[in-house]
């Protein structure tokens, strides 16, 4: 796999799904941790939504040029976005059967919790009634719909977190969110549109600007004050750049045969060979590390988990069982202890992250 066009015009967009993939697990540099794992993982077989890794070289050109993209970079994206249109059978903004997408960053080298995500881009007040006919669960779509609004606006737009968790507190007045009806949850997304309203001007609409400017926000997150200063505690170089990997979104929160969940091929304590990990039923991945919702074990007994919660291997014993297929394969592919993000969508599991 050529890493460049040409020296004159390198290529800033590599795509992954359908068992093939243009990057590699060894092109950490250009591609980022995320986008290599990704791309091997998708050569290897396994469950991987499809998507498209923007290169680290493409966010150095955004630092280097004032916040502007290197020529060629639409153009690579779109035809990207065709592609994973073509894979997933839906397209970006369609009002019958819209496609979802996530952008999340990558380093070549991982700095946990240190740079930007956004789930669930492509939704607006068209694409969300789509999804909820679509699913026939309109409950998941409103859902999916409040998630995006808040995190949009307070990683992409710049409006803080706690504006959009006071509406939240107080619409949910003391329940939880699983708790709350369809229409409680259109007059939540409607009051979190309002904050972006007060803080920034009209809720970007458009699924393709939202796209944009999600891309950007992650290439401006490596320049974060948290970045920099994590990179300096770890002598990283300030210089690497971050992909990012838009993907076809996989959805935990569709209802009791949906989940979430991270777990890690030995023991993130001891190192010793065990099977590892925590799971939440119908939720997303923010769910598990926000610290709002208690993980249930993968496995019963581990570290003396309260019998009460239910394992994943007790819940949903064929998906345990084809995820500890996949941890045996990546650890003895990659040589390493892996740590693996997965999403089960209506009983499908899916892999995120190696």
């Amino acid at each position: 796999m050529d890493q460049a066009k040409s020296s004159k015009n390198p290529r800033h967009v590599y795509r992954f799904g359908g068992g093939q993939a243009d990057g590699s697990g060894q092109m950490k540099d250009l591609l980022g941790g995320k986008g290599a794992g990704l791309a091997e993982m998708t050569s290897l077989g396994l469950p991987v939504p499809p998507g498209v890794t923007i290169t680290t070289a493409a966010c150095r050109h955004y630092f280097d040029h004032g916040q502007s993209w290197p020529d060629g970079l639409d153009d690579e994206l779109q035809a990207g976005l065709r592609f994973v249109e073509e894979i997933a059978g839906k397209r970006l903004g369609d009002p019958e059967n819209p496609l979802l997408v996530s952008v999340r960053s990558g380093a070549a080298v991982s700095m946990p919790g240190m740079m930007d995500t956004v789930l669930n881009l492509g939704l607006n007040d068209v694409t969300v009634e789509g999804l909820a006919r679509r699913s026939g669960n309109p409950r998941f779509a409103w859902d999916s719909y409040r998630r995006f609004v808040g995190m949009f606006g307070d990683v992409v737009l710049g409006i803080h977190y706690t504006r959009f968790a006071r509406v939240m507190d107080a619409m949910r007045d003391g329940k939880e969110e699983s708790e709350l009806t369809v229409d409680q949850l259109k007059a939540l997304v409607a009051a979190l549109k309002q904050v972006v309203v007060e803080g920034y001007g009209a809720f970007p609409e458009d699924p393709e600007e939202q796209l944009r400017l999600a891309i950007n926000a992650v290439f401006r997150s490596f320049n974060t004050p948290r970045a920099r200063y994590y990179r300096k505690s770890n002598g990283l170089e300030d210089t690497m750049g971050t992909g990012v990997n838009v993907q076809a979104m996989v959805f935990g929160n569709m209802g009791e045969k949906s989940a979430t969940g991270v777990c890690f091929t030995r023991d993130p304590k001891t190192g010793d060979r065990r099977f590892f990990g925590e799971w939440l039923p119908n939720a997303q991945g923010e769910d598990v590390v926000a610290g709002t919702h208690t993980p249930l074990p993968l496995i019963g007994g581990q570290d003396g988990a309260d019998a009460a919660l239910t394992p994943l291997s007790t819940a949903m014993p064929v998906v345990f069982e084809e995820l500890d297929r996949i941890q045996k394969t990546l650890e003895a592919h990659f040589k390493d202890m892996q740590d693996i993000e997965f999403t089960v969508e209506e009983g499908r599991l899916w892999l995120l992250q190696t």
